[in-house]
């Protein structure tokens, strides 16, 4: 493939008869390198769900804290995958960090064929899970720089739409793939349920190597550095300097970082409150990576802030009303709550992430939406570790939403004095160099 040595997507000549057909194509490599980080970042979601019916005995605090331990390192790592695209360019850098996930999905597909394996080897292969939740500020990052302003928000819905759709594809195919004896001429015997029910756990990590390979080698094959993307350090770490950088980040923990920390969570938030109904976890992480391209593509046609400002509103609704249905103890109204904040957060982690460009310049956007993601995926560490706490303090999960209702408040408020109310600091995102002050 033929090096590329300008880039000018602004350029609507440039754009037409070149810029798009690469754009493209990066996109549509890189939204399934982004998937398979997802799905290795939330293995432990549906694998801890597993564990004591196999033969483990770790607490519910402790099954909790394996689905969340991967969140807490993947959060911290984006600080530092949001820098390596202009440190390695975007095509290089992908295809070192989809290379890395051979590693926990290889360690796990082992430690679960042994009840014996401590908890801190456990502890040790969910951290490594981190590694997939680093991918998504450096794909982010690298997309932002392919499109115009104008399809900048659809793109970025498209790959981290579809690329967040690996936490429903690895909830759904996992309790599928753990019931196939398939793989186990090549990776070991099955384990015996306490229910009399044999299943393979360890398939839920090995079955995933193999696209691995195939999607580094696609990546390596058919992805772009771009010359526009080198930057240094120190121009990147500017954006700590920037109010809005702050507030955008605050928004974005509001909205992806509910995303990705309920669907860390609702595993087993679900076998606590409803087990019977378990199996449906997936429904939640399918319909928030779903609606996040719809999100994109309404705050470019009707302005992100504006978007923002409904999904804060809709995600309060829907945590109160999960709150009433946890206490009535009643699934047929629970679940359609819940969901309901599912895709509204789905929906914001899209507006938000459209809103970033129009406030920023190009030079900027790209580390601020690094930025911003690296902070929200702290959600998938905290949200489940306060549903552990609430439940064990408690006995219920519903105080921890009391917490994020709070916090969608706060949010809410920001949203709407700094971007959406007239008079507004930025209102309409027509005030690009004001953002830079």
């Amino acid at each position: 493939m033929a090096r590329i040595t300008t880039w000018k997507p602004e350029d609507q000549q440039f754009w037409q008869t070149e810029g798009r057909r690469h754009a493209r194509r990066n996109l549509a490599i890189s939204t399934p390198n982004l998937m398979i980080a997802f799905i290795v970042w939330q293995i432990w979601s549906v694998v801890a769900v597993k564990l004591n019916d196999i033969g483990f005995s770790f607490s519910q605090d402790q099954l909790f804290t394996l689905a969340a331990l991967p969140g807490l390192v993947g959060a911290t790592l984006r600080f530092v995958y949001t820098f390596a695209v202009g440190i390695f360019g975007g095509r290089n850098w992908t295809v070192i960090s989809t290379l890395v996930l051979l590693i926990p999905s290889i360690g796990i597909g082992f430690a679960v064929q042994n009840p014996d394996t401590s908890f801190s080897v456990m502890l040790l292969l969910a951290g490594l899970c981190g590694l997939g939740g680093g991918n998504f500020c450096s794909s982010s990052s690298n997309i932002s720089f392919f499109f115009p302003k104008k399809e900048k928000g659809t793109a970025l819905g498209i790959n981290g739409g579809l690329g967040n759709m690996g936490v429903s594809v690895v909830q759904y195919v996992t309790p599928l793939i753990i019931t196939s004896a398939a793989l186990i001429p090549f990776f070991g015997d099955g384990q015996l349920m306490k229910n009399g029910k044999e299943v393979f756990l360890q398939n839920a990590a090995f079955i995933w190597v193999i696209p691995i390979l195939l999607l580094a080698v696609a990546a390596f094959f058919g992805m772009d550095n771009l010359p526009a993307v080198k930057q240094p350090i120190a121009q990147q770490f500017s954006v700590f300097k920037l109010k809005h950088n702050w507030i955008m980040t605050v928004l974005y923990v509001g909205t992806f970082g509910s995303f990705i920390g309920y669907s860390a969570a609702f595993p087993l938030l679900l076998k606590s409150q409803f087990p019977e109904h378990v199996s449906l976890a997936f429904w939640g992480a399918f319909l928030a990576a779903a609606a996040r391209p719809v999100g994109g593509w309404l705050g470019d046609k009707f302005g992100g802030a504006r978007v923002t400002t409904i999904v804060f509103i809709t995600m309060s609704i829907g945590a109160s009303s999960a709150i009433y249905f946890i206490n009535q103890h009643a699934f047929g109204g629970f679940l359609p709550s819940f969901l309901l904040l599912f895709v509204a957060a789905g929906i914001g982690s899209g507006s938000t992430f459209q809103m970033i460009p129009h406030i920023f310049p190009a030079n900027k956007a790209a580390s601020v939406l690094g930025m911003t993601a690296a902070f929200a995926a702290y959600g998938s560490y905290f949200i489940p570790k306060l549903f552990g706490w609430s439940t064990k303090t408690f006995g219920t999960p519903v105080n921890a939403l009391y917490y994020f209702i709070g916090f969608y408040v706060v949010c809410f408020a920001l949203n709407w004095y700094y971007y959406e109310r007239k008079g507004a600091e930025i209102r309409n995102f027509t005030l690009e160099a004001k953002a830079t002050a």
